[in-house]
């Protein structure tokens, strides 16, 4: 029973610890879950199924037309009754018309108005790969700022030793108040350090949470491995980037939405044609009568002058768009180039932290600690050596954030997940 007991306050214990550490996210398990719940992304997918549903009636007809009433009828009602000198006048009437739609202009309607949601699922593309760059910032931000509170607290438990050595030493007068409490505020200022830290870490877990669309204080941590890439094999030009870019495509529907809409003014053009039916209800002794008659629609010079109107808008603004789609792309190259010059360099900056820099640092404190430790150095020196370490290493992890913050302007303009 005891045994049970123990195993049950083990099981809680573990339950416990868990719940405390949260769930641990990968970046592709935050993005993959951006892309299903963000709300803003539901949104361009209800307006694409509304664009979708709305060309389901691009081919429908006009309503028929019923006209009923009375025909040719004399106001003097005694003579709508036969005699022997008349049969009657005046009849009652029934009729019916309806426009036969012209099938090329439906056809010319149907294909512009299942076009239209093309350009909105490209504009969802785009929207996604904003929302993509924005959650990778906050991701690797807060990587640095777990290595940066990881190193900061090796460097507190640093500089506790030394502080905890000084309250020793200055009892046997072989350590100098100045230098305790500058030790003591160095402390002090690395805690308040931690604590900001800290703080941007709830900022982005909060930020994560509003773009996966969950509860803001649902607690998780983040998978710390990382990839310093290379994007050097990529190759830039104007074609193959064209069709990565989700803004380019956008632009490419929608002159080929335009197309279709000069197609659609075009058909606008073509006459359409109509029946018409009436049955009287003749009064007397008049025979039954119809009347069958065929309606065309005639396009007149003064009735299409907005159609022409229109198809010229359409072909200047196709043009214009074609020149943006240029632009956009002549600045993304160069800036694509220039962002890939300066990853490298930074690259190179944080490998000679990583391996010269901050091993040399921490030399040079290992040794002025050993001097202070066999009195035959100063401490003064000892914490000017800490104080260099603590900043090259917050340096070297400010040039780490200064890789992600390119690599992922560069996965944005090349629209890489």
């Amino acid at each position: 029973m005891l045994k049970n007991k123990y195993y049950t306050v083990i099981s809680f214990l573990f339950l416990s610890y868990t719940n405390v550490n949260g769930q641990v996210m990968s970046l592709d398990n935050i993005l993959n879950t951006i892309k299903t719940d963000n709300p803003q992304l539901k949104m361009y997918d209800a307006d694409i199924q509304s664009m979708d549903a709305a060309a389901k009636g691009a081919k429908s007809w006009m309503p028929p037309q019923v006209e009923t009433g009375f025909f040719m009828t004399p106001y003097n009602t005694t003579m709508w009754k036969a005699d022997e000198m008349s049969p009657g006048m005046g009849s009652y009437m029934i009729g019916v018309s309806q426009m036969i739609p012209n099938a090329k202009k439906q056809n010319a309607e149907y294909k512009y108005m299942s076009a239209m949601s093309s350009v909105e699922k490209e504009n969802k593309n785009y929207t996604l790969n904003q929302l993509y760059a924005i959650a990778k910032t906050n991701y690797y931000q807060w990587l640095t700022l777990n290595k940066k509170i990881k190193v900061a607290n090796d460097n507190l438990l640093l500089l506790n030793y030394m502080i905890k050595s000084m309250e020793i030493r200055y009892q046997y007068n072989m350590d100098k108040l100045p230098t305790y409490y500058k030790a003591k505020s160095q402390y002090n200022e690395l805690e308040s350090m931690i604590i900001m830290l800290q703080n941007d870490i709830s900022q982005k877990r909060i930020m994560l949470n509003t773009l996966m669309s969950r509860d803001k204080n649902i607690v998780f941590e983040i998978d710390e491995t990382f990839e310093l890439k290379e994007y050097d094999a990529i190759l830039l030009d104007t074609t193959s980037l064209s069709k990565k870019r989700s803004d380019i495509n956008a632009l490419t529907k929608t002159i080929e939405i335009n197309q279709l809409r000069i197609e659609a003014e075009k058909s606008k053009l073509l006459p359409e044609f109509g029946i018409k039916y009436d049955h009287m209800f003749t009064f007397g002794q008049q025979p039954q009568q119809f009347s069958l008659m065929g309606m065309i629609t005639i396009p007149m010079p003064w009735s299409t002058k907005m159609n022409k109107a229109n198809i010229s808008s359409f072909q200047v603004k196709n043009e214009s768009l074609n020149w943006q789609k240029k632009m956009i792309l002549n600045e993304a190259v160069g800036m694509i180039s220039g962002m890939n010059t300066e990853l490298s360099n930074l690259k190179k900056q944080y490998m000679i932290s990583e391996k010269s820099i901050i091993p040399s640092l921490r030399k040079n404190y290992d040794t002025a600690i050993l001097a202070w430790q066999n009195n035959t150095g100063d401490l003064f020196v000892a914490l000017d050596a800490w104080e260099a370490l603590n900043m090259a290493q917050m340096d070297m992890f400010n040039k780490l954030q200064a890789i992600f913050n390119t690599q992922v302007e560069i996965e944005k303009q090349l629209e890489i997940k």
